[in-house]
């Protein structure tokens, strides 16, 4: 692990040096920035391949509800058939996930490498870099107790929050038209009846981006830097992906 490590923060300083002629003092936070952009364009093709799979769910959205209707009082029948149903569709209902799972190990690393004060035994040096005064292993907490909220550390976390907001309202909203003008076919028991915990699940889906305020206000700024990078990237492709897919209040364009 330490070996990896070693590398992994060779890399960044790496990318650093590359962009130290373009950002100067910030060129390791554009570095995470860049890492950021290669880790999603890795995954692109298995994003797209989500929008395809959601797309086609919600094209079976009919049939899976007369499914449920016929085999209601049997949920083993029932949920064979769904099953029978993606497979003949080639619709994989888990394939949403695959982008976000496989995003995770890179956020972890980043984490890791700026809340360590030693990286193979020599000092973390890339803990002394900052970005506009801020540094990028410290937190928001560390911000506050070095000039308040309002301070220039604190001023740095600020602006993340603000994009991070304005991310999750414009993500928020999206979902919420999506939703509207896409109903799912709530799930139902072998009694017929509604999935107890499902309706709360559906309302809270919407503003699951939300929680990403948390999440940039307790780890590191390099990892905050990172989460914001790609909530953004997310943000404008789902907005692409998902362009032909109808909203309420506004119409489809053309496929992905």
């Amino acid at each position: 692990m330490s070996a990896f490590m070693s590398a992994f923060a060779s890399l960044v300083g790496s990318l650093a040096d590359l962009l130290h002629p373009f950002f100067r003092t910030a060129s390791t936070a554009a570095a995470i920035i860049l890492f950021t952009a290669l880790v999603r364009l890795a995954v692109h093709p298995l994003s797209r391949a989500a929008a395809r799979g959601q797309k086609a769910r919600s094209r079976l959205q009919p049939q899976i509800a007369e499914l449920r209707r016929k085999h209601g009082k049997n949920l083993e029948r029932m949920q064979k058939a769904i099953m029978e149903l993606h497979a003949t569709e080639k619709v994989s209902p888990l394939s949403g996930c695959l982008p976000s799972l496989l995003q995770m190990p890179a956020f972890f690393l980043l984490y890791h490498l700026f809340s360590s004060g030693s990286i193979g035994g020599e000092p973390n040096a890339l803990l002394s870099h900052d970005l506009l005064g801020a540094p990028l292993g410290g937190r928001w907490s560390d911000a506050l107790a070095h000039g308040g909220m309002f301070g220039g550390q604190g001023l740095v976390h600020l602006g993340i929050f603000v994009i991070v907001a304005l991310v999750a309202t414009f993500s928020y909203g999206r979902t919420k038209r999506q939703m509207a003008a896409n109903p799912m076919t709530p799930a139902t028991g072998p009694d017929g009846q509604p999935v107890p915990g499902m309706g709360a699940m559906t309302t809270l889906m919407p503003l699951l981006p939300f929680f990403t305020l948390i999440t940039v206000a307790v780890v590191p700024l390099a990892a905050a830097l990172y989460v914001v990078t790609t909530t953004t990237w997310t943000a404008v492709e789902r907005a692409w992906l998902y362009r032909d897919m109808p909203v309420a209040g506004g119409t489809a364009t053309t496929a992905a």
